[in-house]
């Protein structure tokens, strides 16, 4: 049943994603359509701004997945997808360079689009292949790899990174090496060579990318999620070049608008994990924090930050700004965990712990500074009212018994307290706690459950 389970948990997430993909699609081309009914024909320059643009978010994306590897090293699959993005690039930046005089409304006669398109397959190819490596790592992120595999798979993916973007320079009209004719730069027609073999080789490729893509990593998270969609975007954009027949056309800006809103949203979804990250990091200070001013019994505040928060307050005592500290020790506690044990007598702390709480203001201080040994620090505070609040709490803990409790009393308990108070910043945390301690002893000297005002 477990397996059932699981198994129809998976296929419903690959059925909301593909869903999901569609619904993006046929937006995405809906205000593409709307686009080119509103403006007839698109300028020379478009092309060439929205490779500029594409350029920025590719090395946004790189330097993302670079710095989250150097987070964690154990994410070596990051690493593939930092030199298929910066790879990309790079041959982007080779896409511009086929438009020299793009800034020149007059000489765009000598635009390259063969060229164009050479770095354009070398960069699909480049991003397939590294995609489909950082699948292969993530399948195999659990394996402890030795140092020298790990600069060597590195040093492997730079290696072909650099390798890509040196066949894509020497195979353009930058290099008489090798030739590769993809369009005809006249009349910018498609080859068939593009049109029938790269170009559908290139579809057939992304989408085993895509497949083993999905199957690996299961679509299990954002950041997996983006990857996918990201396959996606380039079969959906192969695809539109495949429907034109040659540059400049409407498919021509089509695809590459397709994909510069594709990529936005990808950084989009690398923000979102962004915050996530810094959401779960700044929650697990929080924790941390707390758990370093906090009793992990009681969860009242430990004795080193009461003593911190006391001699700020007490710096700042005065005549109108009176500083009152209560001591407090439940009488009789060692007998509670003599006849019912430990975990009762933890039971017991927790409950006054509680009761502490409830029964003073939100910027009061309670904490526990010793086994069965409490203190209150009251701000602003007179010591007639200090006196007040400790009877009160004294008259509720004495009202309670092993019913009234829920079992967390195994008897009725009291507790003694002292109070005292200060109206000058020329005394310390400690002296204030030892007089409220010497006001609490007389309680407990004098018959026990009881406030005692220090005089």
């Amino acid at each position: 049943m477990g397996m059932i389970s699981i198994n129809r948990y998976i296929k419903n997430r690959y059925i909301s994603f593909c869903l999901g993909c569609i619904i993006v699609v046929g937006v995405l081309q809906g205000l593409f359509l709307k686009l080119a009914e509103a403006v007839p024909s698109f300028s020379p320059l478009l092309f060439p701004t929205l490779t500029i643009f594409l350029l920025v978010f590719h090395l946004f994306i790189a330097c993302f997945m670079a710095m989250k590897y150097w987070c964690d090293r154990k994410r070596l699959y990051l690493v593939a997808i930092a030199f298929a993005f910066t790879g990309s690039a790079l041959l982007m930046a080779g896409t511009l360079s086929c438009f020299p005089a793009w800034l020149d409304l007059y000489q765009f006669s000598i635009i390259n689009y063969n060229d164009a398109m050479i770095f354009f397959m070398f960069r699909h190819l480049l991003m397939a292949v590294l995609i489909f490596t950082s699948a292969l790592l993530y399948a195999m992120r659990d394996r402890p790899f030795s140092r020298m595999t790990h600069v060597a798979i590195v040093v492997g993916m730079f290696l072909f990174t650099a390798g890509m973007v040196t066949l894509a320079w020497f195979y353009s009209s930058h290099s008489a090496l090798f030739t590769l004719d993809l369009v005809d730069n006249e009349t910018r027609q498609f080859m068939v060579l593009w049109s029938q073999v790269i170009n559908i080789s290139l579809i057939i490729l992304w989408i085993v990318v895509l497949t083993t893509l999905m199957i690996i990593t299961r679509v299990r998270n954002l950041f997996w999620i983006g990857g996918n969609f990201l396959c996606i975007c380039y079969i959906t954009t192969l695809i539109m070049l495949l429907l034109g027949g040659h540059a400049e056309d409407i498919d021509w800006y089509r695809s590459r608008l397709f994909e510069t809103v594709a990529t936005l949203l990808i950084i989009f979804v690398l923000l979102y994990d962004v915050f996530n990250l810094y959401r779960d990091s700044h929650l697990k200070y929080q924790q941390s924090y707390q758990n370093s001013i906090r009793d992990p019994l009681t969860r009242l505040y430990n004795r080193s930050y009461f003593y911190d928060a006391l001699n700020q307050a007490i710096d700042n005592a005065n005549a109108s700004r009176p500083v009152s500290v209560i001591v407090s020790d439940l009488d009789r506690f060692k007998r509670i965990n003599d006849c019912y044990g430990h975990l009762q007598g933890d039971k017991v702390l927790q409950f006054v712990a509680h009761l502490l709480m409830d029964s003073v203001r939100p910027q009061d201080i309670a904490a526990r500074i010793g086994g069965e040994e409490f203190v209150l620090m009251l701000a602003n505070t007179p010591s007639d009212a200090a006196r007040q609040v400790a009877e009160r709490i004294r008259l509720n803990l004495s009202s309670f018994d092993k019913a009234s409790s829920e079992g967390q009393l195994p008897e009725p308990i009291t507790i003694s307290m002292g109070v005292f108070t200060t109206t000058s910043p020329n005394i310390t945390a400690e002296e204030c706690v030892e007089s409220a301690d010497k006001a609490m002893y007389e309680a407990k000297e004098t018959g026990r459950n009881r406030v005692v005002v220090f005089q």
